[in-house]
């Protein structure tokens, strides 16, 4: 029994927050859903206290509103706010392009590669949720390999705001041209050319600055 730990609080909020944020960007709590603690803190198994603390920090980053005493609801989806998240998205992962390229290895190519095949399948399969892993996978190499702590942070907050539309979109049989654009950006990192690398991630994400409209 000594191997039992309690679980820390702030696993218990992560937890909570990961899984009404992930609801919230599948559709499943759909915009202008008024959400209560107690209601989510029954379905999630956990007492209301972490749920609070999910909510709060989901409020934080544009996708729940609240008005105190009153309600606290998901909030619309708003395509300047898309524009916006995809213009900061987009600049983070220029700039850890920039420095993961020249540190790249071929297990980290390799990587990139596998993930856009995955890609590739899901969206011609109409896996919605699996092309957002893939791609998410994909992008993430080159986020750890650049070792940037900050540009990752902005990343994780901003990129639901995208991906939200971005199921709708894919959902209502939207057309997605990434897959030729990943492999671009795969042949760019392992020619180890960054400039090109950087181009085409720019490419990438201005593709979803114009999703928005």
């Amino acid at each position: 029994m000594e191997a039992i730990r309690p679980v820390p609080r702030t696993l218990l909020r992560d937890r909570a927050y990961a899984a009404i944020r992930d609801a919230i960007v599948a559709g499943e709590i759909e915009p202008g859903a008024v959400v209560r603690d107690a209601e989510l803190a029954e379905r999630l198994g956990l007492s209301r206290a972490p749920v609070r603390e999910a909510f709060s920090r989901l409020v934080d980053e544009g996708l729940l509103e609240s008005k105190p005493q009153s309600y606290t609801r998901v909030t619309p989806l708003v395509a300047s706010d898309v524009r916006d998240a995809a213009a900061v998205v987009g600049a983070m992962h220029e700039l850890v392009t920039r420095v993961a390229v020249p540190r790249l290895g071929a297990a980290d190519i390799e990587a990139m590669r596998a993930a856009n095949e995955h890609f590739a399948a899901a969206v011609g399969t109409g896996d919605v949720d699996g092309a957002l892993r893939a791609d998410d996978a994909l992008h993430d190499v080159l986020v750890r390999v650049s070792g940037n702590r900050a540009a990752a942070a902005t990343v994780a907050r901003y990129t639901p705001l995208i991906r939200r539309l971005e199921r709708r979109r894919f959902g209502e049989g939207g057309s997605c041209r990434s897959a030729g654009l990943h492999e671009r950006l795969i042949e760019a990192c392992a020619a180890g050319d960054v400039v090109e690398a950087v181009r085409v991630t720019a490419e990438i994400w201005r593709g979803l600055e114009e999703l928005a409209d």
